[in-house]
């Protein structure tokens, strides 16, 4: 095993704290995680990356963990995220690294290739590809699959959770400040093959009332052993008691801003530094197995692999061995100028 450190630094008024595992003057990965997730949701790639000889970063996000929380909606909009992990980087002294990320970590790494691509030797993303949620619902919402989501009875598709949070926000993430607990244990679950999207959870939730069906709290479900162990659980419910769910949540709450700032990309948003996107082959909202939802990355990304997994949303806990085989493949191949040594 690597040893992995905590570190915490400041930029101006906000402070992040870090996972690091690997040599100082390794090659750096920064690698940022997303909803409702912390820096050790990268633990395993923490560990491989370390002992390849990579310098693997992996920083709780703005609202998460040890990280600054603030109290406005309008502080988790992308600019001001991107702006953190510059911030961090011009900290540790680091002038390009590869970026990786997930879920909402996604549009954060895509924003950060688009907006500041002298900053990043490659990017890899997992489940949120390009073009999508960092240009907001004008973006995304045209690519819903409509077979599948019929537009007068989800308007939204599977996105119906994130506009529910626009409309009733306190009764969004009531159930997980209720029982942070059982809220982690219901998230963080494997992947089902052949999962029928009509029932997908995600697009019942304006018409339940809210998340779990509506309920005050998550169901007291068993962990999933196969996504998060005891520790990692214990964490997980820990920050979120600290924190609540404020902060990663508002996340949600920047769409039309997070559109605009995507209107002053470089380069018109086109990618040309290597870039990787792993698809979750059981990942039922961003499906980009049935539905349209990758087409934009494909079309403006100059250098661009793409795999599939077999596994749910929650791919670098659940499929550990499989993502970091093919980051390693992709950095080994394609972005083999910042291999260690």
């Amino acid at each position: 095993m690597t040893q992995v450190t905590e570190h915490t630094v400041r930029t101006g008024d906000h402070r992040t704290f870090y996972l690091a595992a690997g040599p100082e003057d390794g090659p750096p990965v920064i690698l940022c995680h997303g909803w409702p997730e912390l820096s050790i949701s990268w633990r395993h790639q923490l560990d491989c990356l370390g002992a390849l000889g990579f310098r693997a970063i992996a920083p709780d996000m703005r609202g998460y963990g040890r990280s600054t929380v603030y109290d406005r909606h309008a502080d988790y909009a992308l600019e001001h995220i991107v702006g953190d992990m510059i911030g961090l980087a011009d900290a540790l002294g680091i002038e390009k690294a590869v970026w990786v990320g997930h879920d909402w970590g996604s549009p954060v790494v895509w924003s950060i290739a688009s907006h500041h691509p002298g900053r990043c030797h490659g990017v890899a993303n997992l489940c949120v590809p390009y073009a999508t949620l960092e240009r907001g619902y004008d973006a995304f919402l045209p690519l819903v699959d409509r077979e599948t989501y019929p537009e007068d009875e989800f308007p939204y598709g599977q996105w119906e959770y994130q506009r529910f949070y626009e409309e009733d926000f306190a009764r969004a993430i009531a159930p997980f400040d209720a029982n942070p607990t059982t809220a982690i244990k219901a998230l963080f679950r494997k992947g089902v093959p052949d999962y029928d999207r009509r029932k997908w959870r995600n697009a019942h939730t304006r018409k339940d009332g809210g998340w779990f069906g509506g309920a005050a709290e998550a169901p007291d479900l068993p962990r999933d052993d196969d996504v998060v162990g005891e520790a990692e659980l214990r964490i997980y419910a820990e920050a979120l008691s600290r924190n609540g769910m404020f902060g990663g949540a508002s996340w949600y709450m920047n769409h039309a801003a997070n559109a605009a700032y995507n209107e002053r990309a470089v380069n018109a948003g086109r990618l040309d530094m290597p870039v990787l996107f792993l698809t979750a082959a059981y990942d039922y909202t961003c499906d980009c197995v049935t539905s349209r939802l990758p087409e934009p990355m494909r079309a403006l990304c100059r250098n661009l692999t793409e795999h599939t997994i077999d596994s749910g949303h929650w791919m670098a806990q659940e499929k550990p061995v499989e993502v970091n085989a093919a980051l390693v493949r992709w950095l080994a191949r394609d972005v083999a100028e910042v291999w260690p040594g």
